[in-house]
């Protein structure tokens, strides 16, 4: 019986965080396809240089605090922190001084250190040292088995590990998200940038197939391997694509949407809905340049922002904390639960996603599957996800987004070729389905290569 050992690592650890990823992974491992004859696919983490079979990816629910959860909301202060020191950076008394900034840096620093950052390291060495959880169950590899590197995994340290299930006959197989770190670098932490492109070398020298998230993607992959490797390796080696699921898997109807959202809606002017971690590449900013000239020109239309605070947006941030039109034209949120969530697609007038470049982009899928009609941005990708049903508009003009903007809250028309009525997608099941039939037939083609070459 072939196995598919599929790996879960980083959701295993972290099972609160819910950005795209971390959705994809959670929502895959929940719908694997059932064992059947000759088939079999196991959710498993590699943890102190052991693998383990997974029970059961989300832990029981508890009131109290748990140790993932403190450090979390460690790591969320943190960031919160650097944004406040950043808006005490630009006051008069240190704008105008190095030395008032340095000591200001300094002190911000320390106590950053003594109060966030060291407690922060200390619950990783706990949470890394701890006790095998009932949710996992160690699990003895085979030769034949094929190890999928489905979560993001360039933060892990189970490369050794996976060399040594390689040399026992393993095969490995990398899902790739997207290459931004290595294409668009400045959308990115400078660590990151590292840690990916020594990631991205260790997949491209180990995994034997490569599985993207969409045909763009995929053919990017391939492209970049060429150039690291050479032709004759990448020939050596398969790709492939799946595309991601819409539902919300985390939807709780004992949440109640935020009151504070609800209220939002009970107003008649329409909503155009921004949902995204904010960081530089999701261009926030071209949103906020043309939803001013909309505004200048008459529009009454309401932008809502639903994301996380990311990296790279103290401006940002403060740009939006700072606007005449917050919390009358303009709003943001920054923690709705999938309940608010679906809320929010639910009555929204339009869906706005200015992405400079994206692997997928979750959220057209999230919204046009529930009926939210989407505008995007003209990249690749978008065109291969959305096709008709979406219309975009041009990211060298702020403008362009505003006319569509303004055209839809005076005609009520969505400026698509065609309507959502005729839109189809994956459930989250067939995408799970999709990505295991395309691994065991790249698999299956290799037995008959190999069976070939012998015969």
């Amino acid at each position: 019986m072939s196995r598919l050992l599929v790996e879960c690592t980083y959701v295993y650890e972290n099972p609160k965080a819910n950005s795209g990823i971390q959705r994809v992974v959670r929502n895959v491992i929940r719908e694997l396809p059932a064992k059947e004859l000759g088939r079999e696919c196991i959710p498993v983490v590699m943890l102190q240089g052991k693998l383990y079979e997974v029970k059961k990816l989300a832990p029981p629910p508890t009131k109290t605090w748990d140790l993932v959860s403190l450090r979390e909301r460690l790591e969320q202060a943190a960031n919160l922190f650097w944004l406040r020191h950043r808006t005490l950076e630009s006051r008069h008394v240190f704008s105008q001084s190095v030395w008032a900034r340095r000591l200001l840096y300094v002190g911000c620093r320390l106590f950053v250190f003594g109060c966030l950052s060291l407690p922060i390291r200390l619950l990783n060495l706990l949470l890394k040292n701890r006790h095998v959880s009932p949710r996992i169950a160690p699990l003895e590899h085979r030769a034949g088995d094929q190890l999928v590197l489905l979560d993001s995994s360039w933060h892990a340290d189970f490369f050794p590990l996976a060399e040594q299930l390689k040399r026992d006959g393993v095969g490995i197989i990398s899902v790739v998200y997207d290459l931004i770190p290595l294409t668009h670098p400045q959308f990115c932490d400078a660590g990151l940038v590292k840690v990916f492109n020594r990631w991205f070398d260790w997949i491209a020298r180990t995994a034997d197939g490569y599985v993207a998230i969409s045909t763009t993607i995929r053919d990017q992959l391939r492209q970049e391997m060429v150039r690291r490797i050479g032709e004759q390796a990448v020939r050596e080696r398969w790709f492939d694509y799946f595309h991601l699921g819409s539902e919300l898997d985390l939807m709780d109807a004992t949440h109640p949407v935020a009151p504070s959202l609800l209220q939002l809606f009970e107003q008649t002017e329409p909503v155009f809905l921004m949902v995204s971690t904010i960081e530089p590449r999701k261009n926030h900013a071209y949103l906020l340049d043309a939803f001013e000239r909309a505004w200048a020109a008459g529009s009454q239309a309401r932008l809502c922002i639903v994301g996380k605070i990311g990296w790279k947006c103290e401006a940002l941030i403060e740009r939006i904390k700072r606007h005449p039109q917050l919390n009358s034209r303009l709003f943001m949120f920054n923690n709705l639960s999938d309940q608010s969530l679906e809320h929010a697609y639910r009555h929204s007038t339009a869906l706005v996603f200015p992405s400079y470049v994206e692997g997928f982009g979750l959220p057209l899928v999230e919204a046009m599957q529930r009926g939210l009609p989407a505008m995007g941005s003209d990249i690749p990708v978008f065109r291969e996800i959305g096709g008709e049903f979406m219309a975009y508009f041009d990211l060298d003009d702020p403008q362009s987004l505003a006319n569509l903007v303004i055209d839809m809250e005076h005609t009520g028309v969505f400026p698509a070729k065609r309507n959502l009525d005729q839109w189809q997608w994956l459930s989250w099941r067939q995408a799970s389905a999709q990505l295991v039939e395309r691994i065991e037939g790249h698999i299956d083609a290799a037995v008959v290569d190999r069976e070939t070459a012998c015969g």
